[in-house]
């Protein structure tokens, strides 16, 4: 079976994307990181497949994406349809939120996504 998680060659590209993350990616890895958010461990530009997505906790398998400006671009809407089909035919459940939200709406967001992680705790149970 091919590795699908962390693949070698996508080294260099993660530690780039870790090393310039966006504002609201920052926004929001503040509230995720260190297991804050009800003990689950996310992780940052995880590698799935040929993908690197935004934050990925591997033991409820969310996935959740930050999508700036030009992903409501038909091109980027169109890839991001492809990149989520993928990730759900593995198993992984994709949320997204819009930097906007993460900006002026960051309780929600944090809200909604807890309980969605919530419901994905209760149902691995």
């Amino acid at each position: 079976m091919a590795k699908v998680f962390n693949k070698k060659e996508q080294i260099p590209i993660r530690k780039r994307l870790r090393n310039n993350i966006t504002k609201s990616e920052m926004i929001l890895w503040k509230y995720l990181k260190g297991s804050q958010m009800n003990g689950w461990k996310f992780r940052r530009q995880q590698g799935i497949g040929n993908y690197i997505v935004d934050f990925y906790c591997p033991d409820l398998k969310i996935v959740v994406e930050v999508d700036g400006l030009t992903h409501s671009e038909e091109v980027v809407f169109e890839k991001d349809e492809v990149r989520q089909e993928y990730l759900e035919n593995l198993g992984l459940k994709v949320v997204r939120y819009n930097s906007q939200d993460i900006f002026y709406k960051i309780n929600d967001v944090l809200e909604g996504l807890y309980n969605i992680c919530l419901e994905l705790s209760k149902a691995n149970v």
